[in-house]
């Protein structure tokens, strides 16, 4: 799989927002000590910014930033092909080239490069909100590599967005039981009540989640 797989499945910006929130409000019941998360959301990451985020503790790793622009996404596979370190310590050749100026500051964000100022990227896409469709650059991947810019392992749950990948996902990573009614309660953004946060992680309390509920702006039962 590469961006010219993942653009035509990613969904509109809207639902990749409310997708994101989910992740994150997911992970965060079921991963009380945010370093072990994977899926974060911080609805105020900048003014006029908000930022999804994913980090596999292995190096892998993503960001997307929602504005009134539209929406940027960035991904690192760190073991991809078309990695800087592995080319000149620069990005492959039309991963960022051909991203538009609204969206230019974001390539040279410090959160998003590394000490010597090289972005970390390995995968680029781009919607406006006037656009019908998710842009990515025009890039000759290198041949014969099966993943070669890492989306593969960067956005499974945002191409397969139905609540059992999220079930597999979370079993997997956190070896422990998951509710599938539970996440598609999430998945839907159904205000969070103590048993439905029960249901997921019988340890963690509404008011242990007070913190993430505000920064990811997910919604809570009156």
């Amino acid at each position: 799989m590469t961006v010219h797989d993942v653009a035509p499945r990613l969904p509109a910006i809207a639902d990749l927002w409310d997708l994101c929130r989910s992740l994150a409000m997911l992970d965060a019941i079921l991963s009380p000590d945010w370093e072990s998360r994977y899926y974060s959301f911080n609805a105020n990451w900048a003014e006029g910014e908000e930022m999804a985020s994913m980090r596999n503790g292995s190096g892998d790793e993503y960001s997307i930033v929602f504005s009134a622009a539209g929406a940027y996404v960035r991904g690192f596979g760190h073991e991809a092909p078309m990695s800087p370190y592995g080319h000149d310590g620069e990005p492959w050749p039309g991963v960022i080239d051909d991203v538009p100026d609204v969206f230019k500051s974001l390539v040279q964000e410090p959160a998003f490069t590394d000490e010597d100022g090289v972005p970390v990227v390995t995968a680029c896409l781009w919607r406006e909100e006037t656009d019908d469709q998710w842009h990515h650059g025009t890039i000759d991947f290198p041949s014969h590599r099966v993943d070669p810019d890492g989306t593969t392992g960067l956005f499974p749950l945002l191409v397969d967005r139905s609540p059992e990948a999220f079930q597999r996902y979370a079993e997997d990573c956190y070896e422990v039981s998951v509710n599938l009614g539970a996440v598609s309660d999430l998945y839907a953004l159904r205000p969070l009540t103590q048993e439905l946060v029960s249901s997921l992680n019988a340890e963690v309390t509404l008011a242990d989640l007070a913190q993430d509920i505000s920064e990811i702006g997910y919604p809570q039962a009156n």
